[in-house]
């Protein structure tokens, strides 16, 4: 009998749960926002210094080179840590070669002419192509992602969908999650990953793909599923006693 007060007295110090959740899963191409940014900064530096030659070399190579990054990044996926460093390694280490043929002509004399002869170069007009091209596309994204979303709540699991906002439902008690961090970069760029949610009574897992912010949302989920099954027992037990 006296431990009902006890429980409920600490029950109105703890803070509220989080009532409802919102679950986005987003294309790849939000990982492109890097390229974005350095064809922004380099169509800006090139507007007001349009004739600098020698910039508009290295801010070429430099495009190219966070480009390739990107690509690499969008393309393969890098589960751990180990293979991260292998990766910018193996970057460095073939940086390093090709600077040291192209500036030891004795080493290898045609592959040095060749890479003396690699002076890309563009405008302030394409990297302000590249820059509205790949905003117009993020602004899709934005307005896509406004009619496929999920939402969370203490009662259910609710997917809207569609033009005509469509809606299905998922019991949300017993409500099971996982999350998987499985690209290293993705992680590091969004702090995105994978959550996979399984509803009672439903024999499909639901996938969600590119969820940022991961950690901060499972945190979330689980602190709302764990309140609702804290309040689920004490509920229970009071039921017993009263009996």
């Amino acid at each position: 009998m006296s431990t009902a007060p006890a429980a409920a007295s600490s029950g109105k110090h703890s803070a509220p749960p989080t009532k409802t959740i919102y679950l986005v899963s987003y294309p790849k191409i939000i990982f492109m926002y890097p390229t974005l940014l350095m064809a922004f900064f380099a169509g800006l530096w090139l507007t007001f210094r349009p004739n600098d030659a020698e910039a508009k070399h290295f801010l070429s190579t430099a495009f190219l080179f966070v480009f390739a990054i990107n690509l690499t990044i969008f393309s393969f996926d890098f589960p751990r840590t180990t293979s991260l460093t292998v990766f910018f390694f193996l970057a460095a280490a073939v940086m390093g070669v090709l600077l040291l043929f192209k500036w030891n002509d004795q080493i290898l004399p045609a592959l040095s002419n060749l890479l003396k002869a690699f002076q890309p170069e563009a405008n302030a007009t394409f990297y302000m192509t590249i820059t509205g091209i790949l905003s117009l596309i993020y602004v899709f994204v934005l307005i896509n992602v406004q009619f496929d979303y999920w939402e969370v709540t203490p009662n259910e699991l609710l997917h809207h969908h569609g033009l005509l906002s469509n809606l299905e439902r998922f019991s949300a008690p017993n409500l099971k999650i996982d999350k998987e961090i499985n690209d290293v970069f993705e992680y590091m760029l969004l702090r995105s990953g994978r959550l996979i949610l399984h509803p009672s009574n439903e024999p499909r897992a639901i996938v969600l793909e590119n969820v940022l912010c991961i950690n901060a949302r499972e945190a979330q989920i689980t602190g709302m599923l764990g309140a609702l099954q804290v309040k689920v027992v004490a509920s229970n037990a009071r039921t017993t006693a009263e009996g």
